[in-house]
């Protein structure tokens, strides 16, 4: 008898605490949201040319001197123009942009906001972004076909011509 109801008080334990651990499971994670675009047809040299001209064109409007990198969609260099005068760091920066923008599908000026506001968990990546404005994704016909990176002026300006640059492409 003492048995069956040290059995009985066994089993009545392990269904009690079976139930407390089920409660204490946390809901499940709503799904990840949709990103922007997908990636598209890697951009052509032609169309990375023109994206270059029409970057270079406003930091030329504004006297800045820049360095420009176009990258395809998986971050690799299809381009890569460099002003007179540019200071020689940015030429390495612009391409760390331009990864940024098209392996995270978004500006690099994201994560630029995102250390402004104190969340640094992204630095943890084993694909450290780049949190500087200046990388813009390349959008065509509503995919990603690469990037571009603009470095030498201040974060601001590297966004106005990048985005100028990433605008014209067709």
């Amino acid at each position: 008898m003492r048995l069956d109801a040290l059995i009985a008080l066994s089993i009545a334990s392990t269904l009690m605490l079976g139930g407390a651990a089920l409660a204490q499971q946390p809901a499940p994670s709503p799904a990840a949201p949709t990103p922007p675009a997908d990636y598209g047809t890697p951009i052509t040299n032609e169309q990375a040319k023109t994206v270059a001209a029409a970057a270079l064109a406003e930091a030329k409007k504004n006297n800045w001197r820049m360095a420009f990198a176009i990258v395809g969609p998986a971050g690799e260099l299809v381009y890569f123009e460099k002003m007179d005068g540019t200071q020689l760091a940015s030429g390495e920066i612009s391409q760390s942009k331009a990864r940024t923008a098209v392996l995270f599908r978004r500006p690099s000026k994201a994560f630029a906001d995102q250390y402004a506001a104190g969340n640094t968990a992204f630095m943890t990546f084993p694909e450290k972004p780049v949190a500087s404005e200046g990388g813009v994704p390349i959008i065509v016909n509503g995919k990603i076909i690469g990037a571009i990176g603009a470095s030498g002026g201040t974060g601001q300006q590297d966004g106005m011509a990048a985005a100028a640059g990433a605008s014209a492409a067709k």
